[in-house]
């Protein structure tokens, strides 16, 4: 059986915000496919304290692994061996890499078992007061200044078109670049909300704005994990 394991998206969230079933499932395995191990780590002790961190054995899972690379790991599934599968945060196969394994585990009959847990996404989105029943959601914005550019007036443009919200991130340490660039590159009527530190009890920031008004009140965002949306 393969877990899809919900991390936390602030340290300082309440284990209380998460189901009881989270910790059973930590403790029935000591394999795990994980995006990053130091995070991985801090999370499963979140979760679990009492579990020996010497016990783990964890597969590394990134944007650049492929099946040839967790061999080991999938032949230990073949044979019946649990694993649960943890994001950098949030739930595990959106904005992360976890899906190869979950195809992987499709294709071998092996059962998937998905946890309910936070997605910064979803939580963004709800939080944004934009049109839940059709968005997109794009990822990270190209890195290039031109095709950024090109990129955001289109997702504008698809705003004022369809109506559908268009959600995106950016690294934390380029956040405010991007919010330059959207400042600079969209209409001053368009409506962008900022979702940042979201579930952390004492810097969640969660504001929907005209780029107008954003202009007015500039964010801090630098490092600081944020989803951005556009929408009517």
């Amino acid at each position: 059986m393969l877990f899809l394991l919900p991390a936390y998206l602030s340290e300082n969230t309440s284990i209380t915000h998460f189901s009881p079933v989270l910790k059973d499932y930590i403790m029935q395995t000591d394999y795990f496919f994980v995006e990053n191990e130091k995070t991985a780590r801090k999370v499963i002790k979140f979760f679990a304290p009492e579990k020996k961190q010497a016990d783990l054995k964890l597969f590394l899972l990134d944007k650049y692994t492929e099946n040839a690379d967790i061999k080991e790991a999938q032949t230990l599934m073949l044979q019946g061996q649990d694993f649960g599968l943890l994001s950098e945060a949030g739930l595990p196969c959106i904005a992360d890499p976890g899906n190869l394994i979950v195809k992987w585990c499709h294709e071998k009959n092996i059962r998937v078992m998905p946890v309910s847990g936070p997605s910064s996404i979803i939580l963004a989105l709800i939080s944004s007061g934009f049109n839940g029943q059709e968005f997109t959601f794009h990822g990270y914005l190209p890195i290039d200044k031109g095709e950024k550019k090109k990129q955001i007036q289109r997702l504008e443009s698809l705003v004022q078109q369809t109506g559908y919200s268009q959600i995106f991130m950016e690294t934390p340490y380029r956040n405010n670049q991007l919010f330059e660039d959207l400042t600079k590159f969209l209409s001053p009527n368009t409506k962008l909300c900022i979702a940042a530190n979201i579930n952390d009890p004492e810097h969640e920031f969660i504001q929907t704005k005209t780029i107008n008004d954003w202009k007015k009140a500039k964010p801090e965002l630098h490092k600081i994990p944020a989803v951005f949306v556009l929408g009517k």
